[in-house]
């Protein structure tokens, strides 16, 4: 079975998350309507630091639901240090320490095109 998990940095302020979240409960609504028969991919939230859960104890959760397959989505605007450096390595942890599961590491959101294209529009209205 294939999983979803949305990683982001993590705030001390709780409501910090909420953005996050709702991506991940729009990702399961869109699942929802394209796979009506209840078999859905999961879709979960990982914080690297200051929130739970963090990458690790996400990977655990779906693991013990079914999943094999994880694509780690970077919710940044950019490829930065976090995203260039530390989830890398903890995706390699996560190899080592599951060696039979996929782990497949997008690149941050906020470079592709059409995230671009859609904060331009919402500025500029």
């Amino acid at each position: 079975m294939d999983g979803f998990i949305l990683f982001a940095h993590g705030s001390r302020d709780p409501l910090w998350r909420l953005p996050i979240e709702a991506v991940a409960a729009r990702m399961r609504e869109q699942l929802a309507l394209s796979v009506p028969d209840g078999t859905a991919p999961p879709v979960a939230c990982a914080y690297l630091e200051l929130m739970e859960p963090n990458l690790s104890t996400c990977v655990e959760d779906l693991l013990s639901q079914g999943v094999r397959t994880f694509t780690i989505v970077p919710m940044f605007l950019g490829q930065g240090r976090h995203a260039r450096e530390d989830l890398p390595l903890l995706v390699t942890e996560l190899q080592a320490h599951h060696p039979g599961l996929c782990f497949a590491l997008r690149p941050a959101v906020g470079e592709d095109p059409e995230i671009v294209d859609a904060l331009a529009r919402l500025i500029l209205r």
